[in-house]
């Protein structure tokens, strides 16, 4: 009995030759790869810094240009850091310790933790992002404040979770902008993973104190993870700040974010830490990246924290001249949002992108805030007494 002849591939192999000329001749860009990425990650804008600080380097030169956008520490490092980065170099072949160990001991001997208490990454953001993939997800909510770490809202979408922003306060209260920590509780809902909090607050500079912390924690039920982004918490001098690693024992549903690139002066490091309970620590160590703190970077920050006279000198410059920064802006009929970090929100109304694009032509580089919807405001570092001095020079010529 004869067999029916095999069908010929040949049409659907033309087919697949014809749509492949297609894809060439349209272009493999940037939409044709983000029509298959996963959908979280097509919603997701890339990180704005600002500036291209680097161009403004090479155009005005590193020795003309002020710097104020980044919030970073104009006093540098410990020298203690600096003399640990030159011992390590001569094991640049060798792989850092993957566990960090030396660090996080270190770390737990400062903050009265045990060692598995502490997960190291490659700045807070990289374990801001990994809390939300590890716990959240599509189908379930995050809850943070609007005017908070732009990461917040980038983790949240990276995971494909919902973001439920809460609004902040109004710009006519005590705390301009910042968090409604009622507000933000009862937004909680069945569907709520994970809460991010920032204390103080980046880009507002806001904070709250011990009693609204434990006030707020209170209301969250115990299966949602609040974080507690800290990033700025060693510049803090107000007398009602108050950690949440004072409470970790109390609320096990707490994880704290921290770094070593502001008041420690290693931004270019980029070394953060989590402080949180052994078993959630357990959790996020499986999706670290193996080696994901270099070995310099552990050598320096281990040195850092051994330096506290240096942490604290660095704090007190900071606070002496945030102050007299604040103080310079009012009298130029600026308002000037209370700070506890080392950066000022300044108020510039509707003529704010004149003022910076002005600044910028001046080589004095602050921070637009347009993307965090403070349009009419700039986010000022505070620097060292001479580019806190050039600054205003060039203010004066720009309001003039």
């Amino acid at each position: 009995m004869s067999q029916p002849a095999p069908q010929s591939a040949a049409p659907a192999m033309d087919q697949a030759r014809v749509d492949q000329a297609r894809v060439v001749e349209a272009g493999f860009d940037e939409a044709w790869f983000a029509a298959r990425a996963q959908p979280g990650v097509q919603r997701l804008k890339a990180y704005d810094p600002g500036h291209d600080l680097v161009a403004l380097r090479r155009r005005y030169g590193e020795a003309n240009l002020v710097e104020l956008g980044s919030n970073e520490n104009p006093y540098g490092p410990s020298p203690a850091a600096r003399a640990a980065i030159l011992d390590s170099l001569h094991a640049l072949h060798r792989y850092p310790d993957p566990l960090g160990g030396d660090l996080k001991r270190a770390l737990a001997r400062k903050h009265g933790v045990d060692v598995k208490q502490i997960l190291l990454g490659n700045g807070s953001h990289e374990l801001l992002m990994q809390l939300g993939q590890v716990f959240a997800g599509p189908g379930q909510e995050v809850v943070f404040s609007r005017y908070g770490f732009a990461v917040f809202a980038l983790a949240t979408q990276a995971a494909g979770a919902a973001m439920r922003i809460v609004d902040a306060l109004p710009r006519e209260a005590a705390m301009p902008c910042g968090h409604d920590l009622d507000a933000i509780a009862a937004a909680v809902s069945a569907d709520t993973k994970l809460v991010y909090v920032a204390n103080p607050n980046n880009p507002t500079g806001t904070w709250f104190g011990r009693d609204a912390l434990v006030a707020f924690l209170d209301k969250i039920p115990p299966q949602v993870i609040v974080v507690m982004d800290e990033a700025y918490a060693e510049m803090a001098e107000a007398p009602d700040y108050a950690s949440a690693l004072s409470v970790l024992d109390r609320y096990p549903n707490v994880a704290v974010t921290r770094t070593f690139s502001k008041a420690y002066g290693l931004a270019g490091l980029r070394v953060g830490y989590l402080i949180a309970q052994a078993g959630l620590i357990a959790v996020m160590d499986r999706l670290r990246e193996s080696f994901n703190v270099n070995g310099p970077a552990l050598a320096a920050c281990e040195a850092a924290l051994g330096d506290e006279q240096h942490l604290r000198w660095a704090c007190a410059r900071n606070a002496e001249q945030r102050a007299a920064l604040s103080d310079a802006l009012s009298a130029r009929g600026l308002r000037a949002f209370p700070s506890q970090t080392n950066f000022v929100l300044a108020e510039f109304g509707a003529r704010t992108p004149q003022v910076e694009a002005a600044l910028v032509e001046r080589g004095v580089i602050l921070r637009p805030m347009g993307g965090y919807g403070l349009a009419d405001c700039i986010r000022i570092s505070v620097g060292s007494p001479d580019e806190n001095r050039r600054l205003l020079a060039a203010l004066d010529e720009v309001l003039a």
